[in-house]
């Protein structure tokens, strides 16, 4: 773009307002929470006051962090979106399995412990969401961590959520072979034949001393740069709102708005009418819309409408309250200097004890001069000799190393430990005669007190998702598939394809572009974590007699290919010989339920013998004492119902049996039908991919020959 000294001197005024209002505040204690994490804890000035006393380091902040930071690697989060106001299930599964993918494509766990670091050790991580054409022309989401220290806040923001937030500036230095593959060649020229010395806009404190490779290394110009690779130009990226007349969807039924992205054209927003049955129709409404310009000196790069309804930064701030964002390590500063000088001291004091001089009479030495004991007279095997008669030269008593010195120290790690809650329970340095289960409830309740570092960093995970889901929405337009590798054991690949057409009724199968979703942010276990303890409780639960699977055992152990394992034990399903095994497994059943069938069938007809016996013992003994008779008939009375009872209950145990049985045959004849029917999909599917494949290969074969037939009739014309 061309020369706009009035925009550039614009946003140059703007970014001097953001930067000079905190920002530069934050960069400076940034700086010194970098250089306390990495253990360059002393101050020039302050080595060269002690000279050549020592000046110890000791670093209790990087595994204090180191610490903190295992415990977020070890409980990952998982994102789900549900349907809302009637949107499918079926897109909001499709969401949760796009989400998985931009996720593994992007390493995205590897990415927010990058940024939770960031926010432990400077008070702010922040997240760039962008589309990305580096791999694709149809864009794909792109997730990077960048340097909190070049993204400027607004000054005047309040809240967690960018979305209040006036505008975000990240600045930056660049090479002119990024200008031009950013924006344009003739910019990139334009910026790399500038003088450095005559850029109204270069000296700047700001990301003067980079995070580098080189360390502290400030922007410098002493070669010739002539391949542009040197970063050597600073840009001002602003994204900004600023009011907009927009149209949007209305839905008549509910009056819900949803703003219609700038790159439908107009027959999609009729499609999209025509689908709804007149129960939708826009509407033109004024709102606050992010316009986003670059700039490098006065040469303005780009200046247009952001084409995303959000900022592309997604902050993290472990501990906020009104504007105000606290990380972990600026709080253990003090401590530790406290330490460190403390510590230094103690070595100092130690060290002048070893030598604390001698007291000798005036001419008294005789093997050797003042100076001579002076330099060696802490040597070990050191011979004096003396005049007869003279006072024996005696060693000065040192002075006693302060029994307060020691003290401080111990608290000054304890206060490392005190502020940062953590304890030596989540460090493993318990002592020894302290019981596992104590250390065990120490460590659940050191990790409480953690426990609003980790729910904003959830939060952030939520407007992460909620960012990718409308970059989603509005660009994943066309027919994708997707594929995702599973988490488990198996890794198992799976492939999913949205935005697909229905070629006969014309109906989009997986349309992400349709409904509204709530995103679910649960936090569960690392993998191999979680494994872990489920291994032990299924093992504990076998010890004590609970009949678990040697499969679940295998499941959550940590041997390798344990899915092959798996697959060994059971064997082909689908084989001769485990079909014959299955058949067989099922006339035994059968026999069982045969051979219990006729086990009642005896037991029913004994009783009902035993009762005809009875009977007729009762019919003899009619003409006999009134009292017997009764005693017999109530005897009578007993055993047939007790036979009744126990009849019943074999038939009620033969029927449970019976039912058990024919479940398990209904679920493993269901389980079959699944495993055929997703096979056939699966094999639909692949030869439907092949099909595709054939048809676009033969087609660029006719194009290819017709453009040869086109070519070559060309030559025969001339």
């Amino acid at each position: 773009m061309p020369v706009n000294e009035e925009l550039a001197h614009t946003q140059w005024v703007r970014y001097e307002q953001c930067r000079d209002n905190g920002h530069l505040d934050f960069v400076v204690l940034a700086d010194r929470c970098d250089a306390f994490v990495a253990g360059k804890q002393w101050l020039a000035a302050d080595k060269t006051k002690l000279g050549t006393r020592p000046a110890l380091t000791i670093n209790k902040i990087l595994p204090t962090i180191s610490t903190l930071l295992g415990d977020q690697i070890q409980n990952r989060t998982e994102v789900l979106f549900r349907p809302q106001n009637g949107a499918s299930a079926l897109v909001a599964d499709a969401l949760s399995k796009v989400w998985m993918q931009i996720s593994q494509s992007n390493q995205l766990p590897w990415v927010r412990s990058d940024v939770f670091f960031s926010g432990l050790v400077r008070g702010r991580g922040f997240f760039d969401v962008r589309l990305d054409f580096t791999d694709t022309m149809i864009g794909e989401v792109r997730i990077t961590a960048p340097n909190s220290k070049n993204i400027i806040i607004d000054p005047d923001a309040s809240e967690y959520d960018p979305d209040t937030w006036a505008d975000v500036i990240e600045t930056k230095w660049v090479s002119p072979q990024d200008v031009e593959v950013l924006y344009s060649k003739e910019d990139a020229e334009l910026l790399h034949r500038q003088n450095v010395g005559g850029r109204r806009y270069d000296f700047d404190s700001i990301d003067r001393v980079r995070n580098t490779f080189s360390k502290n290394r400030a922007s410098s110009f002493d070669y010739d740069d002539k391949e542009g690779v040197q970063r050597n130009i600073r840009i001002i990226d602003r994204q900004y709102r600023k009011l907009a007349t927009v149209e949007h969807f209305v839905d008549l039924r509910t009056g819900d708005m949803r703003q219609i992205p700038a790159s439908w054209d107009r027959e999609r927003i009729v499609l999209v009418i025509e689908k709804a049955g007149g129960a939708i129709t826009t509407a033109k409404k004024r709102i606050k819309r992010i316009r986003w310009t670059t700039t490098a000196d006065d040469v303005v790069l780009h200046d247009d409408w952001s084409p995303y309804k959000h900022f592309t930064f997604v902050p993290y701030f472990p501990v906020f309250f009104n504007g105000t964002a606290i990380g972990a390590v600026e709080n253990l500063i003090d401590p530790q200097e406290m330490l460190n000088k403390l510590s230094s001291q103690e070595l100092h004091v130690v060290n002048t004890t070893a030598n604390s001089g001698w007291a000798v009479e005036q001419d008294s030495l005789l093997n050797m001069s003042i100076e001579e004991l002076e330099a060696n007279g802490a040597a070990t095997g050191l011979v004096l000799e003396f005049r007869k008669g003279s006072t024996p030269p005696a060693k000065i008593l040192p002075n006693q190393v302060p029994s307060g010195l020691e003290r401080l120290t111990y608290k000054a790690e304890e206060h490392i430990k005190t502020i940062s809650n953590v304890t030596d329970s989540m460090q493993g340095d318990d002592r020894e005669d302290v019981a596992a289960k104590a250390i065990a409830y120490k460590q659940r309740r050191s990790s409480v007190t953690h426990s609003k570092a980790l729910d904003s960093l959830e939060r952030t995970d939520w407007l992460l998702a909620r960012n990718v889901i409308d970059i989603v929405q509005e660009y994943y337009t066309e027919q994708r598939l997707i594929t995702i590798t599973h988490e488990d054991f198996t890794q198992s690949p799976e492939s999913v394809t949205v935005n697909e057409e229905d070629p006969v009724t014309g109906e989009i199968t997986n349309d992400l572009t349709i409904g509204e979703f709530d995103i679910v942010v649960t936090s569960s276990p690392f993998r191999a974590s979680l494994e872990d303890s489920q291994f032990e409780q299924a093992r504990a639960m076998r010890e004590i007699g609970v009949p678990i699977p040697d499969s679940v055992l295998i499941e959550n152990s940590r041997l390798l290919r344990r899915a092959d394992i798996l697959k060994q034990m059971e064997g082909d399903k689908e084989s001769p010989e485990a079909q014959a095994a299955a058949a067989l497994k099922q006339r035994e059943a059968e026999a069982t339920v045969a051979a219990l069938e006729a086990d009642v069938a005896n037991k029913n007809a004994d009783a009902q013998l035993k009762m005809a016996r009875a009977q007729k013992e009762g019919a003899e003994a009619q003409g006999g004492d009134g009292a017997e008779m009764a005693k017999m008939q109530a005897e009578l009375a007993m055993e047939r119902e007790r036979l009744d009872m126990e009849l019943q209950a074999k038939r009620e145990d033969l029927e449970m049996k019976r039912e058990e049985h024919q479940m398990r045959l209904d679920m493993q004849r269901q389980m079959h039908e699944q495993d055929q029917m997703i096979k056939a999909q699966q094999a639909a599917q692949e030869a439907e991919n092949r099909q595709r494949q054939a048809e676009q290969t033969a087609a660029a074969q006719r194009a290819q020959a017709s453009r040869v037939g086109a070519s070559q009739s060309a030559e025969t014309t001339l």
